[in-house]
């Protein structure tokens, strides 16, 4: 086994690193080491957002892990996200010019001059959608993103956007893992080459969100250890984490694990070596089971 170097492309100019370092749920004062520490592992793609608050630390880790490893900006995809606001939380919805000021704030606090992707969090600002869509096409003509994309949207979402004559988002970053695989909403992406990124590809693990604090829609009944990951990832010699990211990389997604454990680190981006068989693939793709699990307040993907 050997740390995958595959890249899948997110435009003509762009090129997206097939596992990246996930940030969500890190604490702030354990990012910047997390960060570091998954550099020198060969990581060279993290992830964050304006809502983890960890934007500094991911920042910061960054710069030192590139540093100890003698390498540049350019070697790294750093990847933001646009808290938009959310009537269901009582917020306010980010306007235009709000969503163009989000990004220069995640800029400082990142200490960049501009990031490789940068996202609209969540579908749940209802009508004040296409603003922020047209602030992030902004963003991206400016410079200060080198692409831009959505997360979270489902095709009514996306539709919306064709609709309205705009150009498209470069990417959807989603919950995608076998009991969610999405399939409609991915066919609909693939044909208008809006590129697919996953995220929480470990939701089946037992072990998956279990701290206090982590909450999910994950129910105990969800959580018993399932029998047929254990067969295949044995039958593989990897474990179920690695089954499962393999499982999204040979479906075309970038992934995003995270793990504090450098150990688990390394066996999450040590994914050369082994393919699925076509067989086994096919049970896989039997036991999708609808929406995702990651929002406790319920899929994005029926935000009106």
């Amino acid at each position: 086994m050997a740390p995958l170097q595959k890249i899948f492309p997110l435009t003509a100019d762009v090129q997206i690193p097939a596992v990246g370092f996930g940030t969500y749920l890190i604490a702030p004062d354990q990012t910047a080491e997390a960060v570091r520490t998954a550099i020198s592992l060969g990581y060279r793609h993290v992830d964050t957002a304006a809502v983890y608050q960890n934007e500094e630390a991911v920042g910061a880790g960054m710069h030192a892990g590139l540093r100890d490893a003698g390498l540049r900006r350019e070697d790294m995809f750093v990847t933001t996200k646009l808290w938009p606001g959310a009537r269901e939380f009582g917020e306010e919805i980010k306007s235009y010019e709000e969503t163009i000021a989000e990004c220069d704030a995640s800029l400082t606090r990142l200490g960049l001059k501009d990031v490789d992707l940068y996202l609209i969090h969540s579908p749940h600002t209802g009508a004040g959608r296409l603003d922020q869509w047209r602030a992030m096409l902004e963003i991206k003509r400016s410079g200060k993103a080198r692409s831009v994309g959505v997360s979270n949207f489902s095709r009514k979402h996306l539709e919306e956007i064709e609709a309205a004559g705009l150009t498209m988002p470069d990417v959807n970053q989603i919950e995608l893992h076998p009991w969610s695989q999405k399939p409609d909403l991915i066919a609909y992406m693939r044909e208008r080459n809006i590129t697919p990124i996953a995220y929480s590809s470990l939701a089946p693990l037992s072990t998956w969100r279990i701290e206090p604090g982590q909450d999910s829609a994950k129910t105990d009944a969800m959580r018993e250890p399932d029998a047929v990951f254990q067969t295949m990832a044995a039958k593989y010699g990897v474990s179920e984490a690695q089954l499962l990211l393999r499982w999204g990389i040979q479906n075309g997604y970038a992934v995003l694990p995270k793990s504090l454990n450098p150990e688990r680190m390394r066996q999450n981006l040590d994914l050369d070596g082994f393919r699925i068989d076509d067989a086994d693939m096919a049970t896989i793709r039997d036991m999708d089971r609808g929406d995702g699990l990651a929002w406790s307040i319920g899929d994005p993907a029926h935000v009106a």
